[in-house]
């Protein structure tokens, strides 16, 4: 008979288990709210001496406040305790061509403050220090002081390349591509710095509370002044080799005109079909002019006919890029955001979802974006929350 060389699985070490409950503990308090140590026990399966302690190291290290007592059940009131919300503070931005936009929220996901500048006019040499600047107002009005950001997460038309941190896809942000430029830029807000596509963060934001929650495999196709996708898979952001996957603004597709030189010129492809500039035009020869896409599509949608042509027609160009990307990535779900597909509502998004199954075999369920507000600020405060969460709630 052979020996079995099969080794006896590893018993974690008390220290382990007792990280692993803790922030199973924290993880609960942050998506139910106030829970009392009964309640965290029975949703965690620890006994109450166990779930004691556990509420005892937290509360110690400042992790866990208790905030009042149950009313109204048998017995005595019980202690409840929630996330303490001055374990950490991040800021989340969302920077375009003509605006700044910053968030500041605490270890819950609670916002703070938030703070808009206008970026137009702003000199190349002076982006670090006026970016500074807008985090350090909106940090003043949250009533903070300053030092109190864990971390800052940034959101750019763009894609850091993975192996020289170099914005890459950003020609429109001057004052974006300094070879160190998060360097410079922690070292003037006085926190840690990441920069993401900003396309990527509205993906991130529909997964957490969106169009996306519960979806694995899903692609958000943002169409607004830039056109973009972030592709999701296996509920995991996929970057692509060089951080440019999902730059679909270049993508060449029937119907858009081929450039040979799309990295001089920064034009052509997908964007002409789909971009504002190019929903502006398709509106004017529909008799719908206007000085925006988003007016634009307001007066379709209010006008029978032309206006019903017009949609038919933009519907027809989102969906055929649409279709080239279905057919590479499979998705389970399309997610439609931006200026663009807002502004067009119901109405445009079920055209789109109708013409993109006629003309595609993977037949995607198509969802508008659920979110109000700036879906690329909730996502870089999302992703702020997650660094600081894991780095705060990992070193008690």
């Amino acid at each position: 008979m052979t020996k079995s060389t099969a080794k006896a699985p590893l018993a974690g070490t008390p220290s382990l288990l007792r990280a692993i409950n803790d922030r199973a503990a924290l993880e609960l308090l942050l998506e139910n709210g106030p829970l009392s140590r009964t309640q965290i026990g029975t949703l965690t399966g620890l006994s109450k001496p166990t779930a004691s302690q556990l509420l005892a190291r937290l509360e110690a290290a400042g992790l866990v406040l208790p905030v009042g007592t149950t009313a109204g059940g048998p017995g005595p009131n019980a202690q409840l305790y929630q996330v303490n919300p001055a374990a950490g503070y991040v800021a989340g931005l969302d920077v375009t061509t003509s605006e700044v936009r910053v968030a500041v929220a605490d270890i819950t996901g609670t916002t703070l403050a938030e703070h808009t500048a206008p970026t137009k006019g702003w000199p190349a040499a002076e982006t670090v220090a006026r970016v500074a600047g807008a985090v350090a107002w909106t940090v003043r009005a949250a009533g903070l002081a300053e030092g109190s950001l864990h971390t800052v997460t940034i959101g750019v038309g763009g894609a850091p390349d993975p192996v020289t941190g170099k914005l890459r896809y950003a020609s429109h942000l001057p004052g974006w591509h300094a070879p160190k430029l998060l360097q410079e830029l922690s070292a003037a807000i006085g926190a840690p710095v990441s920069i993401e596509n900003d396309v990527n963060l509205a993906a991130v934001a529909e997964q957490a509370s969106g169009a996306a929650r519960g979806s694995e495999d899903f692609v958000l196709l943002w169409a607004g002044e830039g056109t973009g996708a972030a592709i999701v898979i296996a509920g995991r952001l996929h970057r692509g080799f060089t951080g440019g996957a999902g730059e679909v603004g270049y993508m060449p597709v029937p119907g858009a005109p081929v450039l040979r030189d799309v990295r001089r010129r920064n034009s052509g492809g997908f964007q002409e079909l789909v971009g504002a500039p190019a929903v502006r035009a398709l509106a004017r020869e529909h008799g719908l002019g206007a000085p925006t896409a988003e007016e634009s599509l307001a007066k379709a949608l209010e006008t029978p006919g032309a206006g019903d042509d017009f949609l038919a027609a933009l519907a027809g160009r989102l969906a055929v890029g649409l279709a080239v990307i279905v057919a590479v990535v499979d998705p389970q779900l399309v997610v439609v955001s931006g200026g663009v597909p807002t502004a067009g509502g119901e109405r445009l998004r079920a055209l789109v979802e109708e013409e993109l199954a006629r003309i595609s075999i993977a037949r995607p369920e198509v969802r508008s974006s659920a979110l109000t507000g700036s879906p690329v600020l909730l996502g870089a405060l999302q992703r702020a929350l997650s660094a600081a969460r894991e780095a705060v709630f990992s070193t008690h």
